[in-house]
């Protein structure tokens, strides 16, 4: 009995000294005491300056990190978030004019259009036969220089033919409207929390299994057709999604 009673007084003493150090970390970096041009100072100042050891530390990172005030680049260390970008699913603007619009650059990169099937997954959301071919196209997009967003767009190869012939770094909203007379209507969301692997880990610099944010959009047009879906994965710091109803709910009964 002695010995579990000393097991878990260790427990609370190490829990504690966990805490302590996560709110002067928090404090530290408010006050830029331990950030130089937006990086934290490496983990071996860190743990030297406030007297821990490494597994402390990295727990104290990891729920800063969960909370969404600090990042992890692969091989770069640690940096302190920038605000997040207000993200509306029922305000239908693009990318660039939503990061605009709030102040913020934006830069889309392509990293590959092609031909292929359509995954199982999403047939039902497109209503098509899976192995359907569709183009995809594969971008990353920067907020203020940092990558934040990897999207795999699934476009209609019926509506958009020779898609893959513009600029595909520019909006597909404005592309659709000037070249195709396309526009949106109705639309289906689905946001769920996910670890990011593969593909959005690396194109966004991250460690495999980093908390990530996927969106996914069907979009029909102004006719009802369904033309494109859209998987967004979201770093999970850079992004607060934000729903205004025109009108209070009413009470249930």
């Amino acid at each position: 009995m002695p010995a579990r009673e000393t097991t878990g007084g260790n427990r609370d003493i190490e829990t504690g000294r966990r805490g302590g150090l996560e709110q002067q970390l928090r404090r530290a970096i408010a006050a830029g005491e331990v950030v130089k041009d937006g990086r934290l100072l490496s983990e071996r100042q860190l743990i030297a300056k406030y007297a821990t050891t490494r597994i402390t530390l990295r727990e104290a990172l990891f729920h800063l990190e969960i909370d969404g005030l600090i990042f992890r680049e692969s091989r770069r260390g640690w940096f302190v978030s920038g605000p997040r970008l207000i993200y509306s699913p029922l305000h239908r603007s693009h990318f660039h004019r939503m990061a605009a619009e709030q102040g913020r650059s934006a830069e889309t990169l392509l990293v590959e259009a092609e031909v292929t099937a359509l995954p199982e997954e999403l047939a039902p959301l497109m209503r098509c036969a899976p192995g359907t071919p569709f183009w995809r196209i594969r971008r990353k997009r920067s907020i203020d220089g940092r990558l934040v967003l990897f999207v795999e767009h699934y476009l209609s190869m019926e509506i958009f033919p020779d898609i893959v012939q513009h600029d595909l770094t520019r909006s597909l909203t404005t592309i659709y409207q000037e070249s195709y007379a396309v526009t949106y209507g109705p639309a289906y969301f689905e946001i769920n929390p996910v670890a990011l692997r593969g593909y959005p880990a690396h194109h966004l610099g991250c460690s495999e299994g980093a908390y990530g944010l996927k969106i996914t959009r069907v979009n029909q047009d102004q006719h009802g057709r369904i033309i494109d879906c859209d998987l967004e994965y979201w770093r999970h710091d850079a992004i607060s999604v934000r729903v205004e109803t025109g009108q209070p709910d009413q009470p249930a009964g």
